[in-house]
């Protein structure tokens, strides 16, 4: 079956080489040099390739735009910056994986293949999977907090699974009403307890949506490392 992926890629050159390399898929690829004409494309998608530095914006709020638009469409970041910390944005955005430019054909298509097939991308020189830097849970962490009690742990760990779902609800919906002041006072609560029962990956999930606020570029994430942190323990 052909794909639909949306491109956006501002650089010409860029723009034609990503273009035929995913269209060996085979897809068909719809191009978009910025972010308006991106928005003027007619979804749905099944696989979003995204310029993390475009004319009229950042990749990570476009990004927002079109899960508004279709929840969950699976995403990869492109990027000719390797820095750490614009990587970090990236994937607290909610993309899957970080491919750095320049990428050989045979890379790209892989890491599109992995996402349309909702895989982890293999990580390479080339592609930064989103979501692995840090596990869901860090006993070792947890234990160190605690002075060392395993039985603490467990009951506190208890204690905070059985809240989770119900902060996380109260969360979304300050962030929904653009209640930026109880989203920084649920957030910052939420960063304490993570800490204490060695939620790593959802600690680090909260503290960047919470210093990005009234910018909901980390909500993806924030909402994956939640997710995992259900599943992992």
């Amino acid at each position: 079956m052909t794909s639909r992926i949306l491109l956006v890629e501002d650089d010409a050159t860029t723009a034609e080489f990503m273009r035929a390399t995913l269209e060996d898929l085979p897809a068909t690829v719809l191009l978009a040099r910025s972010r308006a004409q991106a928005l003027a494309q007619e979804g749905p998608f099944d696989l979003c390739l995204v310029d993390a530095n475009l004319p009229d914006g950042r990749g990570e709020e476009l990004l927002t735009r079109l899960r508004e638009r279709q929840p969950g469409v699976p995403a990869l970041a492109h990027t000719a910056d390797h820095g750490q910390d614009t990587q970090a944005k990236l994937c607290a955005a909610g993309f899957a994986a970080v491919v750095v430019k320049p990428v050989r054909a045979d890379v790209l298509r892989q890491a599109a293949r992995d996402a349309l097939a909702a895989r982890p991308p293999v990580p390479v020189v080339e592609v930064r999977v989103c979501g692995n830097d840090l596990p869901a849970w860090d006993d070792t962490a947890a234990l160190t907090a605690l002075g060392g009690n395993p039985a603490h742990l467990d009951t506190l760990r208890g204690l905070f699974l059985q809240e989770l779902d119900s902060q996380v609800v109260q969360i979304q919906h300050a962030l929904d009403t653009a209640d930026v002041a109880t989203a920084h006072q649920l957030l910052h609560r939420l960063k304490a307890s993570t800490g204490l029962v060695g939620a790593m990956r959802l600690r680090a999930a909260t503290e960047a949506l919470d210093a990005a606020l009234p910018d909901l570029s980390g909500r993806g994430e924030f909402v994956a490392a939640w997710q995992a942190s259900r599943m992992q323990d």
